[in-house]
Order: structure tokens, then sequence, then C-alpha cells
């Protein structure tokens, strides 16, 4: 960040009482950054920023990313920006897709349009979703082809949206000089995340401490890499500092691969829970349009030559965390087919 001599630096954070934004907060506040925090609470929550609340360096506007005279303002103060802000989850998807284009796309176009307009650096957050239906378990470099299937399948509207992101900021940098990094996060996990909206490893734990079926859609055989949110907020925040980063997509992610099977009995062995394993049909789950991915595995040579920059929390680290989170905070309803 370039700052005046002897001035505090600013960054905003979108989405900054989300799980990632909530972490990413504390780790720019640690570094002697002032934060401010953007997030409509929507998927967010005021208990993940609770402890930041008293500090003077931190402040949080509860305000929708679609209020351009918020984002306005905000943008304007601060130096940087972190745009994480989106609809996000496959259960919210196909509950409330409107929501999820509308956040996703116009709410990203409002960061930029006033990012470029007071020259500010900005780091939007994709997603591997971009990536599509590949088949394959070979690591998806940044420059790999998209597949997708029909629009009739919902899932693809929100690959789609956080493309359209994608193709605006690099828009925005080729046409009009943006200074913007965009990165593409795969299956970030940890302290905090919720359940609800169908993310995976919190679900198998709420389950497991419950006693409850841990429910496996499909036939439990897809694979998935999960990367500790200690790793992905260090891996935004060394992007955030190289000049070199400017204009590029990068990904962001651990490489060590799990079948969703396996990753129920690991989360079953650790948490000593006796539940039982429930194999559900996607459409039962979701309702028909919801195909899932079988296998999604990063590529990370590109950020290891650009920052340095490797995963150094295992999948027993994060599930260890998890858990313990899971145990402490306050238990969220378990939904039950």
């Amino acid at each position: 960040m370039s700052v005046p001599a002897g001035a505090k630096r600013k960054a905003l954070v979108t989405g900054g009482a989300g799980f990632i934004g909530s972490h990413l907060c504390e780790l720019l506040l640690a570094d002697g950054v002032e934060v401010f925090a953007l997030d409509d609470l929507s998927t967010g929550s005021l208990d993940n920023v609770a402890h930041l609340r008293e500090r003077r360096d931190f402040h949080l506007s509860v305000e929708s990313i679609l209020s351009a005279s918020v984002v306005s303002e905000l943008v304007h103060k601060c130096d940087v920006v972190y745009h994480l802000a989106a609809a996000v989850g496959v259960r919210l998807i196909v509950e409330q897709p409107v929501q999820t284009l509308v956040t996703n796309v116009e709410g990203t176009q409002v960061v930029l349009d006033y990012s470029n307009r007071f020259e500010k650096r900005v780091l939007i957050a994709s997603t591997s979703e971009v990536y599509g239906d590949h088949r394959t378990e070979q690591p998806l470099a940044e420059n790999e082809r998209r597949i997708y299937g029909p629009t009739t399948a919902r899932r693809w509207a929100y690959a789609e949206s956080k493309a359209m992101d994608e193709f605006h900021a690099l828009a925005y940098h080729q046409e009009r000089g943006l200074n913007c990094v965009i990165v593409r996060l795969f299956n970030t996990v940890g302290p905090r995340q919720s359940g609800q909206y169908g993310m995976v490893v919190p679900r198998f734990v709420e389950r497991a401490l419950a006693g409850a079926p841990l429910e496996i859609h499909g036939d439990g055989t897809q694979t998935r890499c999960f990367c500790h949110v200690a790793d992905t907020i260090r891996a935004l925040k060394g992007l955030m500092e190289v000049d070199s980063a400017s204009g590029e997509i990068l990904n962001v992610g651990s490489q060590e691969q799990i079948r969703i099977l396996d990753l129920a009995q690991r989360v079953l062995d650790a948490t000593g829970s006796s539940s039982e394993l429930a194999f559900v049909p996607y459409d039962e789950v979701y309702g028909q349009g919801i195909e899932d991915m079988y296998h999604r595995v990063p590529s990370i040579e590109k950020i290891a030559a650009t920052t340095g920059w490797h995963p150094t929390l295992n999948l027993e680290h994060i599930l260890r965390d998890v858990i313990e989170h899971v145990r402490t905070a306050e238990p969220e309803p378990v939904r039950v087919p």
C-alpha cells in the first residue's frame, strides 16, 4: 500500500463480517492497518467480528454492496480494497438465484467503478467454480478452458456471475488501467464457517457432534482440496502487496485431495462420533438443476512464483480447528432431510 509517510494504512474489506472476511480483518489489524468492513449480514454475522468492534481501528458498516453512496465513501477513504462480498453456497444459489446474480455482478461493478474512479488497488475474490465441470484430477491452471453445463442447470449461474466479475475487472484493467488482482479461491475452510449454506466440512462436523447422520450428496467419490482460512488470507494479503500481480488471475488453494466419503470418515474419527452416513441424491437435496463437480485441484505454481506462497496447514489441522470452534460456539440448527 502506498500511503503518505507517517499515515496509517487503511483497507476496505467488503464482506468483512463473513467467514473469510472476518479473518482477513484480523490479519490486517495485526499488521497495523486501519480496517473498514462493509457487510449486509445476509451470510456474514456480527458474531464473527464481535471481538473487533471495540477497537478504534476497526469500523463496520452494515450496508449493502449495492449502495453506491456507501461504497463510494468507503473506497475514497481507503488505500486498498479487498472485495470479498458475494452470495455464497450451493443452497443459497438454489434458494435465492436472483440475489446471487445481482449481488455478485452488480455489487462487483459498483466496487470496480469506484476503485477505478479513485485510483485504488482492488483485489477481486473469484472462485474455482469458474472452471466448471472438469472430470480430470489434474491441477487446474489459471488459463484452463471452462466447461459448463446448460443454463437450466442452476449451479452454473453462480459460476457465470463470478466469471463476469473477472471479465469486468480485466476490462477495467486493460481499458482504464485499474490496478487490480483476481484470486480464484478453492474450498477455503476453518473456524467461523457455517454449514448453513451447504459447506461440507462444517456441515459434517456439526452433524457428527450432534449425533446426526452425515449427509453425503451423491456417491461420495467426488474429491475436493481444502485450504485453511489462515493460509488463504495470508495469500490475499501477500498478493495485494506485490505490484507484479496487477491484472493477473491467481489460484489460491490446497492440493491435498480427498474423496468426500473419506472426508466423512475422517470427521467421524476426529470427533469420536458414531453418526451414520446417509447417501442422498443431489436432486433430493437441492431439486432439479444442480450438478456436482467431480474433481477440483488447483495449480498453485503461479502464486508460488509471484509471492512465494504455499499452504502450510493440512487437513488434520483444519479439522481440529473446525471441531474446536463448533464445540465452543453456539449450536446452529441441524438440517434434517
